[in-house]
Protein backbone atom coordinates (compact mmCIF):
# COMPACT_ATOMS: atom_id res chain seq x y z
CA UNK A 1 0.00 0.00 0.00
CA UNK A 2 1.96 3.03 -1.12
CA UNK A 3 1.22 6.81 -0.05
CA UNK A 4 2.37 10.25 -1.36
CA UNK A 5 6.22 10.27 -0.83
CA UNK A 6 6.57 13.12 1.95
CA UNK A 7 10.22 13.26 1.56
CA UNK A 8 10.61 14.56 -1.66
CA UNK A 9 13.05 14.46 -4.27
CA UNK A 10 12.81 11.49 -6.66
CA UNK A 11 10.02 8.70 -5.68
CA UNK A 12 12.71 5.81 -6.45
CA UNK A 13 15.34 7.56 -4.50
CA UNK A 14 17.42 5.16 -2.69
CA UNK A 15 17.14 2.75 -5.29
CA UNK A 16 17.03 3.94 -8.81
CA UNK A 17 14.46 1.55 -9.71
CA UNK A 18 16.64 -1.31 -9.41
CA UNK A 19 18.40 -3.15 -6.83
CA UNK A 20 21.01 -4.61 -8.85
CA UNK A 21 24.61 -3.16 -7.73
CA UNK A 22 23.46 -1.93 -4.40
CA UNK A 23 24.71 -3.25 -0.74
CA UNK A 24 22.05 -3.91 1.42
CA UNK A 25 21.78 -4.79 5.32
CA UNK A 26 19.40 -7.31 6.60
CA UNK A 27 18.53 -7.86 10.52
CA UNK A 28 16.83 -10.90 11.51
CA UNK A 29 17.70 -12.45 8.36
CA UNK A 30 17.93 -16.23 9.65
CA UNK A 31 14.02 -16.54 8.94
CA UNK A 32 10.56 -15.58 8.01
CA UNK A 33 10.37 -11.65 6.03
CA UNK A 34 14.04 -11.42 6.59
CA UNK A 35 15.32 -14.74 5.10
CA UNK A 36 13.19 -13.57 2.15
CA UNK A 37 14.39 -10.15 2.10
CA UNK A 38 17.88 -11.60 1.71
CA UNK A 39 16.84 -13.91 -0.62
CA UNK A 40 14.57 -11.63 -3.15
CA UNK A 41 17.49 -9.05 -2.62
CA UNK A 42 20.20 -11.05 -3.77
CA UNK A 43 18.20 -12.74 -6.85
CA UNK A 44 17.63 -9.27 -8.51
CA UNK A 45 21.38 -8.83 -8.05
CA UNK A 46 21.85 -7.22 -4.75
CA UNK A 47 24.61 -8.24 -2.22
CA UNK A 48 23.29 -8.49 1.16
CA UNK A 49 25.24 -8.77 4.97
CA UNK A 50 22.22 -10.85 6.86
CA UNK A 51 22.38 -10.82 10.48
CA UNK A 52 20.42 -12.82 13.19
CA UNK A 53 21.11 -13.99 17.04
CA UNK A 54 20.65 -17.81 15.71
CA UNK A 55 24.18 -18.10 13.90
CA UNK A 56 23.19 -21.11 11.96
CA UNK A 57 20.17 -19.83 10.72
CA UNK A 58 20.90 -16.70 9.11
CA UNK A 59 24.20 -19.02 7.90
CA UNK A 60 21.54 -21.18 6.05
CA UNK A 61 19.86 -17.92 4.45
CA UNK A 62 23.37 -16.88 3.23
CA UNK A 63 23.46 -20.41 1.53
CA UNK A 64 20.15 -20.52 -0.20
CA UNK A 65 20.22 -16.54 -0.88
CA UNK A 66 23.83 -17.17 -2.66
CA UNK A 67 23.25 -19.96 -4.48
CA UNK A 68 20.10 -17.63 -6.42
CA UNK A 69 22.23 -15.08 -6.34
CA UNK A 70 22.74 -12.58 -9.87
CA UNK A 71 26.06 -12.55 -10.86
CA UNK A 72 28.77 -10.33 -8.87
CA UNK A 73 26.35 -10.73 -6.05
CA UNK A 74 27.95 -11.15 -2.57
CA UNK A 75 25.87 -12.77 0.78
CA UNK A 76 27.88 -12.90 3.90
CA UNK A 77 26.08 -13.96 7.32
CA UNK A 78 26.88 -12.36 10.80
CA UNK A 79 26.03 -13.86 14.64
CA UNK A 80 24.87 -10.22 16.34
CA UNK A 81 21.97 -9.98 18.94
CA UNK A 82 20.52 -6.10 17.78
CA UNK A 83 19.73 -4.99 21.49
CA UNK A 84 23.07 -5.01 22.01
CA UNK A 85 25.07 -1.81 20.56
CA UNK A 86 28.64 -3.41 20.68
CA UNK A 87 27.15 -6.24 18.65
CA UNK A 88 25.90 -4.02 16.01
CA UNK A 89 28.72 -1.92 15.74
CA UNK A 90 30.85 -5.33 15.63
CA UNK A 91 28.44 -6.39 12.93
CA UNK A 92 29.00 -3.18 10.80
CA UNK A 93 32.50 -3.49 10.97
CA UNK A 94 32.49 -6.94 9.11
CA UNK A 95 30.37 -6.43 6.64
CA UNK A 96 32.16 -3.37 5.96
CA UNK A 97 35.51 -5.42 5.37
CA UNK A 98 33.91 -8.43 3.94
CA UNK A 99 32.15 -6.16 1.23
CA UNK A 100 35.35 -4.17 0.67
CA UNK A 101 32.57 -1.11 1.41
CA UNK A 102 32.62 2.08 2.97
CA UNK A 103 28.77 2.56 2.44
CA UNK A 104 25.41 0.73 2.53
CA UNK A 105 22.35 1.26 0.92
CA UNK A 106 20.15 0.14 2.16
CA UNK A 107 18.63 -1.35 5.40
CA UNK A 108 16.40 -3.37 6.59
CA UNK A 109 16.17 -3.35 10.45
CA UNK A 110 13.49 -6.68 10.76
CA UNK A 111 14.57 -8.39 14.01
CA UNK A 112 11.62 -8.72 16.35
CA UNK A 113 10.28 -11.26 18.90
CA UNK A 114 6.83 -11.60 20.70
CA UNK A 115 6.99 -12.10 24.50
CA UNK A 116 6.04 -9.55 27.52
CA UNK A 117 2.69 -9.80 26.80
CA UNK A 118 1.85 -8.39 30.11
CA UNK A 119 3.08 -5.48 32.40
CA UNK A 120 1.53 -6.35 35.44
CA UNK A 121 1.73 -10.58 35.63
CA UNK A 122 4.87 -11.23 33.29
CA UNK A 123 8.18 -10.98 34.33
CA UNK A 124 10.39 -7.79 34.48
CA UNK A 125 13.20 -9.43 32.56
CA UNK A 126 10.88 -10.82 29.39
CA UNK A 127 9.46 -7.11 29.49
CA UNK A 128 12.26 -5.12 29.05
CA UNK A 129 14.38 -8.86 26.85
CA UNK A 130 11.62 -7.59 23.96
CA UNK A 131 11.67 -4.49 24.26
CA UNK A 132 15.21 -3.84 24.25
CA UNK A 133 14.97 -5.99 20.79
CA UNK A 134 12.09 -4.76 19.08
CA UNK A 135 12.98 -1.13 19.86
CA UNK A 136 17.02 -0.81 20.56
CA UNK A 137 17.48 -3.21 18.18
CA UNK A 138 16.16 -0.77 15.72
CA UNK A 139 17.67 2.20 17.01
CA UNK A 140 21.32 0.85 17.43
CA UNK A 141 20.82 0.08 13.86
CA UNK A 142 19.93 3.47 12.83
CA UNK A 143 23.18 4.74 14.51
CA UNK A 144 25.27 2.47 13.32
CA UNK A 145 24.35 2.79 9.88
CA UNK A 146 23.07 6.13 8.90
CA UNK A 147 26.27 7.93 8.62
CA UNK A 148 26.91 4.69 5.95
CA UNK A 149 23.65 5.41 4.36
CA UNK A 150 24.47 8.64 4.19
CA UNK A 151 28.22 7.94 2.72
CA UNK A 152 25.93 5.84 -0.09
CA UNK A 153 24.41 9.23 -1.87
CA UNK A 154 20.98 7.74 -1.90
CA UNK A 155 20.58 5.55 0.86
CA UNK A 156 17.29 3.84 2.26
CA UNK A 157 16.78 2.38 6.15
CA UNK A 158 13.78 0.49 5.99
CA UNK A 159 12.26 -0.13 9.83
CA UNK A 160 9.81 -2.91 10.46
CA UNK A 161 6.97 -1.93 13.51
CA UNK A 162 3.67 -3.85 12.86
CA UNK A 163 0.45 -3.46 13.10
CA UNK A 164 0.54 -3.80 16.74
CA UNK A 165 2.31 0.01 16.32
CA UNK A 166 -0.91 1.41 15.07
CA UNK A 167 -2.81 -1.01 18.01
CA UNK A 168 -2.22 -1.58 20.75
CA UNK A 169 -3.45 -5.46 21.55
CA UNK A 170 -4.45 -8.06 19.72
CA UNK A 171 -8.11 -8.39 21.32
CA UNK A 172 -10.20 -9.40 24.19
CA UNK A 173 -7.81 -11.24 27.27
CA UNK A 174 -4.61 -10.95 25.15
CA UNK A 175 -1.90 -7.94 26.52
CA UNK A 176 0.68 -7.41 23.99
CA UNK A 177 2.25 -4.45 26.20
CA UNK A 178 6.11 -4.85 25.57
CA UNK A 179 5.93 -5.98 22.16
CA UNK A 180 3.20 -2.73 21.16
CA UNK A 181 5.49 -0.33 23.04
CA UNK A 182 8.42 -1.36 20.86
CA UNK A 183 6.50 -1.21 17.43
CA UNK A 184 4.53 2.40 18.65
CA UNK A 185 8.46 3.42 19.30
CA UNK A 186 9.67 1.87 15.88
CA UNK A 187 6.69 3.61 14.05
CA UNK A 188 7.46 6.93 15.59
CA UNK A 189 10.45 7.51 15.06
CA UNK A 190 10.31 6.24 11.57
CA UNK A 191 7.94 9.06 11.13
CA UNK A 192 9.89 11.70 12.93
CA UNK A 193 13.07 10.97 10.43
CA UNK A 194 10.82 11.57 7.92
CA UNK A 195 11.42 15.64 8.07
CA UNK A 196 14.75 15.19 9.92
CA UNK A 197 16.09 12.97 6.75
CA UNK A 198 14.56 15.87 4.43
CA UNK A 199 16.16 18.70 6.39
CA UNK A 200 19.71 17.24 7.60
CA UNK A 201 20.30 14.13 4.77
CA UNK A 202 17.77 14.83 2.22
CA UNK A 203 19.31 12.12 -0.32
CA UNK A 204 18.30 9.45 2.41
CA UNK A 205 14.98 8.28 3.07
CA UNK A 206 12.92 6.29 5.60
CA UNK A 207 9.91 3.67 4.71
CA UNK A 208 8.05 2.37 7.66
CA UNK A 209 6.22 -1.55 7.61
CA UNK A 210 3.28 -2.77 9.19
CA UNK A 211 2.72 -6.03 9.03
CA UNK A 212 -0.21 -8.23 10.16
CA UNK A 213 -0.03 -11.34 10.31
CA UNK A 214 2.65 -13.28 8.32
CA UNK A 215 3.57 -16.56 8.36
CA UNK A 216 6.61 -17.29 10.24
CA UNK A 217 8.20 -18.63 12.83
CA UNK A 218 8.01 -16.02 15.25
CA UNK A 219 5.88 -18.26 18.19
CA UNK A 220 9.28 -20.46 18.38
CA UNK A 221 11.59 -17.95 17.46
CA UNK A 222 10.10 -15.78 20.45
CA UNK A 223 9.93 -18.39 22.67
CA UNK A 224 13.79 -19.62 22.05
CA UNK A 225 14.86 -15.81 21.98
CA UNK A 226 14.09 -15.68 25.59
CA UNK A 227 15.10 -18.86 26.56
CA UNK A 228 11.88 -20.60 26.96
CA UNK A 229 12.06 -23.26 23.46
CA UNK A 230 8.98 -25.80 23.79
CA UNK A 231 12.01 -28.56 24.22
CA UNK A 232 13.30 -26.27 27.40
CA UNK A 233 9.82 -25.14 29.42
CA UNK A 234 9.10 -27.06 32.83
CA UNK A 235 5.61 -28.27 33.15
CA UNK A 236 4.37 -25.51 35.27
CA UNK A 237 5.68 -23.24 32.60
CA UNK A 238 3.92 -25.22 29.85
CA UNK A 239 0.38 -24.38 32.07
CA UNK A 240 1.20 -20.99 32.04
CA UNK A 241 1.71 -20.18 28.64
CA UNK A 242 -1.89 -21.53 27.49
CA UNK A 243 -4.93 -19.60 29.23
CA UNK A 244 -7.24 -22.15 31.08
CA UNK A 245 -10.07 -20.75 28.84
CA UNK A 246 -8.07 -21.90 25.74
CA UNK A 247 -7.01 -24.85 27.26
CA UNK A 248 -10.39 -25.99 28.35
CA UNK A 249 -11.82 -24.75 25.07
CA UNK A 250 -8.91 -26.90 22.96
CA UNK A 251 -9.87 -30.57 25.44
CA UNK A 252 -13.80 -30.24 24.75
CA UNK A 253 -12.96 -29.65 20.77
CA UNK A 254 -10.89 -32.96 21.11
CA UNK A 255 -7.93 -31.56 20.10
CA UNK A 256 -6.19 -31.86 23.35
CA UNK A 257 -6.89 -35.30 25.46
CA UNK A 258 -8.57 -34.33 29.54
CA UNK A 259 -6.08 -33.82 30.93
CA UNK A 260 -3.49 -33.06 28.83
CA UNK A 261 0.30 -34.31 29.96
CA UNK A 262 3.60 -31.93 29.32
CA UNK A 263 4.32 -33.22 26.04
CA UNK A 264 0.65 -32.76 24.99
CA UNK A 265 0.98 -29.34 25.68
CA UNK A 266 4.78 -28.82 23.91
CA UNK A 267 3.25 -30.51 20.83
CA UNK A 268 0.48 -27.90 21.15
CA UNK A 269 2.91 -24.86 21.18
CA UNK A 270 4.35 -26.68 18.04
CA UNK A 271 1.49 -27.12 16.03
CA UNK A 272 0.71 -23.60 17.25
CA UNK A 273 3.72 -22.35 15.37
CA UNK A 274 3.39 -24.52 12.24
CA UNK A 275 -0.54 -23.03 12.17
CA UNK A 276 0.77 -19.39 12.61
CA UNK A 277 3.09 -19.84 9.57
CA UNK A 278 1.51 -21.99 7.42
CA UNK A 279 -2.37 -21.05 7.70
CA UNK A 280 -1.09 -17.31 7.55
CA UNK A 281 -3.31 -14.81 5.18
CA UNK A 282 0.27 -13.52 3.73
CA UNK A 283 3.57 -15.91 3.48
CA UNK A 284 6.56 -14.49 4.39
CA UNK A 285 7.66 -14.78 0.75
CA UNK A 286 4.94 -11.94 -0.25
CA UNK A 287 5.78 -10.33 2.69
CA UNK A 288 9.06 -9.65 1.23
CA UNK A 289 7.85 -8.51 -2.07
CA UNK A 290 5.54 -6.37 -0.67
CA UNK A 291 8.50 -4.64 1.61
CA UNK A 292 10.49 -4.59 -1.91
CA UNK A 293 7.88 -3.36 -3.83
CA UNK A 294 7.01 -0.30 -1.71
CA UNK A 295 11.07 0.62 -1.30
CA UNK A 296 11.51 0.82 -5.01
CA UNK A 297 8.41 2.92 -5.77
CA UNK A 298 9.43 5.37 -2.78
CA UNK A 299 6.54 4.28 -0.45
CA UNK A 300 7.07 5.61 3.29
CA UNK A 301 4.73 3.33 4.52
CA UNK A 302 4.42 0.02 3.84
CA UNK A 303 0.69 -1.81 5.38
CA UNK A 304 0.95 -5.84 4.30
CA UNK A 305 -1.62 -7.83 4.46
CA UNK A 306 -5.82 -6.82 4.47
CA UNK A 307 -5.93 -6.98 8.39
CA UNK A 308 -3.33 -4.76 8.79
CA UNK A 309 -5.46 -2.44 6.40
CA UNK A 310 -8.68 -3.34 8.04
CA UNK A 311 -7.33 -2.24 11.51
CA UNK A 312 -5.24 0.41 10.40
CA UNK A 313 -8.60 2.28 8.71
CA UNK A 314 -10.52 1.16 11.57
CA UNK A 315 -8.59 2.93 14.52
CA UNK A 316 -7.79 5.94 12.19
CA UNK A 317 -11.93 6.03 11.76
CA UNK A 318 -12.68 5.83 15.27
CA UNK A 319 -9.52 6.32 18.17
CA UNK A 320 -11.80 6.58 20.81
CA UNK A 321 -12.99 2.70 20.13
CA UNK A 322 -9.73 1.53 19.95
CA UNK A 323 -9.96 -0.35 22.89
CA UNK A 324 -13.83 -1.24 22.43
CA UNK A 325 -13.43 -3.68 20.46
CA UNK A 326 -17.56 -4.35 19.51
CA UNK A 327 -17.41 -0.68 18.08
CA UNK A 328 -14.05 -0.71 16.40
CA UNK A 329 -15.26 -3.71 14.17
CA UNK A 330 -19.09 -2.71 14.40
CA UNK A 331 -18.71 -0.96 10.51
CA UNK A 332 -16.23 -3.81 8.93
CA UNK A 333 -18.74 -6.72 10.72
CA UNK A 334 -21.78 -5.51 9.31
CA UNK A 335 -19.56 -4.77 5.91
CA UNK A 336 -21.30 -0.77 6.26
Amino acid sequence: MAHDDPQGGNATNGTNGSFAGKLAVVTGGGSGMGRELVRQLAAQGCSVAACDWHADAVTETADIAQAGAGPGTQVTAHACDVSDEAQVLRFRDELLAEHGSDHVDLVFANAGVGGGSSFVKDSREEWERTFAIDWWGVYYCARAFLPLLIASGDGVLVNTSSVNGVWASLGPGIPQSAYATAKFAVRGFTEALIEDLRTNAPHVRVALVLPGHVGTDIVVNSLRAHGRGPERLSDAELEEMIPPGALAGLIKAGGLPDPPSADDLRQLLVRMNADFRDKAPVSAAQAATVILDGVRSGAWRILIGEDAKMIDAAVRAKPEASYDYADLYKDVSTGA
